[in-house]
């Protein structure tokens, strides 16, 4: 069956390519954008735009946005060059508005795009502090939240063409890089596979294909 899924941050360069990926093989697709001129890009993936600026709305209108879908994926961030108030308010505060908006419309089905090392305080620079923190909190509430979610920590992301080969861990223990490509392709995949529900994992290169990557995560 074609499933109906909803990218919070749809002009993401992650979420773009998973957005095409979902058009591609028959899916329907919501790109969340907040600015109304990436409405074109998102577009051209093959998946409906929507208006909704999950910084700025209340959890009713971003609930309104997301109404009838299936799943829902939070792959938005604040981006480089903000402070760390924004990274609170998109990072943090973004990804738990959705867990909201997802329980007003009984939407159980919940992804979000993390990353390598949020798991371990320990190691944060200072440079580097607000932006974890905001995604570990976010983690935290979603694993939290009662809802079937996922949790994806890639590594460094590259614009490099992707492999379809992967390493996938609770806890890889190192740090290393991965495509965008296959950071999409590993969210399409989770989409598939009911074992990922309830797990959060590191995501980067390696030698094994992704769907197989992801139906041996214990």
């Amino acid at each position: 069956m074609a499933l109906e899924v909803a990218v919070v941050g749809g002009h993401g360069q992650i979420a773009l390519r998973l957005l095409r990926l979902l058009s591609e093989r028959g899916d329907r697709a919501r790109g969340l954008i907040r600015n109304p001129e990436h409405a074109e890009d998102v577009e051209a993936t093959g998946a409906t735009a929507v208006g909704a600026d999950i910084e700025n709305l209340d959890a009713d209108a971003v609930a309104r946005s997301i109404a009838g879908v299936d799943a829902v994926v939070f792959a938005a961030g604040a981006g480089a060059g903000s402070g760390p108030a924004r990274k609170l308010t998109v990072d943090y505060g973004g990804a738990v508005k959705l867990i909201e908006a997802a329980r007003m419309n009984d939407i159980s089905r919940y992804l979000i795009v993390s990353a390598i090392g949020v798991n371990h305080p320990d190691t944060w620079s200072d440079q580097m502090r607000p932006y974890l923190e905001a995604k570990a909190d976010a983690d935290r509430e979603l694993g939290e939240s009662g809802l079937d979610y996922t949790i994806v920590r890639p590594g460094g992301l590259t614009d490099d063409p992707g492999t379809n080969l992967v390493a996938a861990g609770e806890d890889l223990g190192r740090y290393g890089r991965i495509p965008r490509d296959d950071v999409a392709a590993t969210l399409l995949a989770c989409l598939d596979e009911p074992r990922t529900i309830g797990k959060g994992f590191d995501l980067l290169s390696g030698e094994t294909p992704i769907r197989e990557a992801v139906a041996a995560l214990q």
